[in-house]
């Protein structure tokens, strides 16, 4: 079985001591490809290099992640947009809104969010979403940008039924499912089965969110085929099915030059 990591943030300090057997411990357990969304100006660099050491695993996105959405966003998306026309990157993210820690920035993060939307839609790439305590604001910059070219990702859903449906309607959009699937009380029991498998991608959000038993400890790539075997439970069906199935809807979605 062979299964792509869509949403991995391990160019972070929290791999930099054992960042190559991260790497070989995902590929072990068929983790073959990973998906490497950008946080800002100053994650780039440490990003690339991890991209230059790896290019046949880790694939890089290119975003300002809306919590690191402040007074000099503008400065920053022109990075952003910079780095989006000189360099290759596979998706634009991870963008979005982010209401749980603070609101103060609401206005600017639906400006960068609709700002980087279209970005994406110039360089034909798809966007990776992130959306905490913000479903609805989501929604409102999304009915205002959507159309045909736009696909994407809602990464690390933790959505109602009618949330992901409401994704699933706009056309080009996946659910990036993660470790909250194995989470007692997450609330995707009463999602997932309701989903058909053709609308998932799997991910980590590596360092964050580890899959039961490992939740409270660092997550890696190496833990997506335990997120796997929790939507094969709930789907009724093999974890081979899911492997197979969600791998070919990430190398759909993702433009790796390949």
């Amino acid at each position: 079985m062979q299964f792509i990591d869509t949403h991995a943030h391990l160019y972070l300090d929290k791999f930099e001591a054992d960042i190559d057997q991260v790497i070989s411990n995902a590929i072990e357990n068929g983790v073959h490809k990973m998906y490497l969304p950008n946080i800002d100006s100053h994650t780039i660099e440490s990003m690339k290099q991890l991209v230059a050491k790896y290019p046949d695993n880790c694939y890089p996105m290119i975003g300002l992640h809306p919590s690191d959405v402040k007074e000099n966003f503008e400065e920053e998306l022109a990075i952003i947009k910079k780095e989006a026309e000189t360099n290759k990157y596979i998706a634009i993210g991870e963008i979005g809104i982010d209401l749980y820690w603070d609101q103060t920035f609401l206005k600017q993060q639906q400006d960068a969010f609709a700002f980087q939307i279209e970005l994406a839609k110039t360089h034909g790439l798809p966007i990776a979403i992130h959306a905490r305590d913000s479903f609805d604001e989501i929604f409102e910059v999304l009915d205002q940008h959507n159309d045909d070219s736009l696909t994407g990702v809602l990464h690390c859903f933790t959505g109602n039924l009618d949330q992901a449906n409401r994704v699933i309607n706009y056309g080009g959009f996946k659910l990036g499912i993660g470790g909250v699937a194995t989470f007692k009380n997450g609330g995707l029991d009463k999602v997932i089965p309701h989903v058909d498998l053709k609308h998932l991608v799997l991910e980590t959000d590596a360092p964050f969110l580890a899959p039961t038993p490992y939740r409270g400890k660092r997550n890696e790539s190496q833990y997506i085929p335990i997120i796997a075997d929790k939507v094969a439970q709930m789907q009724g069906i093999k974890i081979e099915e899911v492997a197979k199935i969600t791998t070919q809807n990430a190398l759909s979605l993702f433009p790796l030059g390949q």
